[in-house]
C-alpha cells in the first residue's frame, strides 16, 4: 500500500506547507479560515475543541491531531469557557511560513499549546482523495503521547531553522510525509466492507493496478492488461474495480488524464500536442475533444482561463 499511496500522493502536488505553533492561554478561541488549503491541528499540551459547520464537535487531548482535508473554515476553543466569538483570533492570518515564535493567545489562565499548519494542493488532481476522506480525519494519542512517526516529524520539524537553502522544499515534503501518515492510518482502519478509492488501496490486486495507472497513465492500458496486472480474469478485474472505486478501469483512466492534462495546461507551456502524447491521445483533435467534454472548452481556453485567474489573485 506504502508505494500506491505514495505515487498517488505524488499527483496532486502538495506545496506551500505553513506551520506555526500556538500558546493559548484560559479563556480563548480562534477562527481557521481554510480558504479551500488543507489544515491541521495538533494538541501538544492541554485539551481543545474542534467545530467544522456541519460535523459533530471533536474534543482533543494533548497528543490527538485533527486533519481538515475539506479546505473548509473551523474554529478551535477553550473547554473552560472562551470568550465571545466576535473577539477570537483568526489564526489563519497569522501563519506566515513556519516559525518557532508561537502565536500567543487568549488569557493567562490554563495553557494550551497547539502545532497548527496548512498547505495546498491541486484540487482537481486530488478530488477522487478527497471525495474519499473524510471532512476531518482525527490521529488520537497512545497514553496522551502522539505515535512515534508523528513525533519524529516534529523533531525534524523543531530543527528545520528560517534562513537554511531549501527550507520551503523540506517543509512542504514534511508535510506530506504527515499527511501520508495520516492518510494511511485512515485507510488502514477501514473496514472490510467498504467501497472507495481509499479501500482499494488495501487490494492488493486494485493496489497494483493504480500504481500502474499512475506511473503510466500516457500508456495504452486495455483492460486485458490491466486484469493480468491484477492477476485476474478480465471479467473479475472489471467487476472488482466497479464495484469498489465506482466506475470501470478505462473509464478512471480517462478522467486521470484529463486532471493530468488540466495541471499542465496550468502549469507549463508544454504545447499542447505535447500534452496530448504525454496523457495518452494520438491526435491533438482527439485529446481536444475528450478534454471539452469534462471540462466544457478547449484545451486553448482552459488554459487562457487559468492564467487569467492566476493574474487577477492578490499578491
Amino acid at each position: 500500500m506504502e508505494d500506491t499511496l505514495s505515487q498517488l500522493l505524488d499527483d496532486i502536488h502538495l506545496s506551500g506547507g505553513e506551520f506555526r505553533y500556538v500558546q493559548a492561554g484560559s479563556p480563548w478561541g480562534f477562527v481557521f479560515r481554510a480558504r479551500n488549503l488543507a489544515s491541521f491541528h495538533l494538541v501538544i499540551a492541554g485539551r481543545a475543541e474542534l467545530r467544522v459547520a456541519g460535523e459533530p464537535p471533536q474534543i482533543l487531548e494533548a497528543g490527538d491531531m485533527a486533519v481538515m482535508t475539506s479546505g473548509r473554515d473551523h474554529t478551535m476553543r477553550d473547554l473552560d469557557g472562551a470568550p465571545p466569538e466576535s473577539e477570537w483570533t483568526d489564526l489563519s492570518s497569522l501563519i506566515m511560513g513556519h516559525s518557532q515564535e508561537a502565536v500567543t493567545l487568549g488569557g493567562s489562565g490554563t495553557q494550551t499549546i497547539l502545532l497548527s499548519a496548512r498547505f495546498s494542493f491541486d484540487a482537481d488532481l486530488a478530488r477522487p482523495l478527497l471525495s474519499a476522506l473524510p471532512p476531518i480525519l482525527l490521529i488520537r494519542s497512545i497514553s496522551r503521547q502522539p505515535p512515534e512517526w508523528l513525533r519524529i516529524g516534529l523533531e525534524f520539524l523543531s530543527n528545520e531553522g528560517v534562513g537554511r537553502p531549501g527550507r520551503q522544499a523540506i517543509i512542504n515534503r514534511l508535510a506530506s510525509i504527515l499527511f501520508i501518515e495520516c492518510v494511511r492510518s485512515h485507510v488502514e482502519g477501514l473496514p472490510e466492507g467498504a467501497s472507495n478509492w481509499l479501500r482499494a488501496l488495501r487490494d492488493p490486486a486494485l493496489s497494483a493496478v493504480l500504481s500502474a495507472l499512475h506511473q503510466r497513465p500516457g500508456h495504452g492500458w486495455t483492460v486485458p492488461e490491466l486484469a493480468g496486472i491484477a492477476c485476474l480474469s478480465r471479467s473479475a478485474f472489471a467487476d472488482r474495480f466497479t464495484q469498489i472505486l465506482g466506475q470501470p478501469p478505462l473509464s478512471y483512466l480517462a478522467e486521470h488524464r484529463m486532471r493530468l492534462a488540466a495541471w499542465q495546461l496550468q502549469h507549463t507551456q508544454q504545447p499542447i500536442r505535447h500534452i496530448a502524447e504525454v496523457v495518452g491521445y494520438a491526435s491533438e483533435t482527439a485529446f481536444s475533444q475528450a478534454f471539452k467534454r469534462l471540462y466544457g472548452c478547449a484545451p486553448s481556453r482552459f488554459r487562457l482561463q487559468a492564467t487569467a485567474a492566476e493574474a487577477a489573485m492578490p499578491e
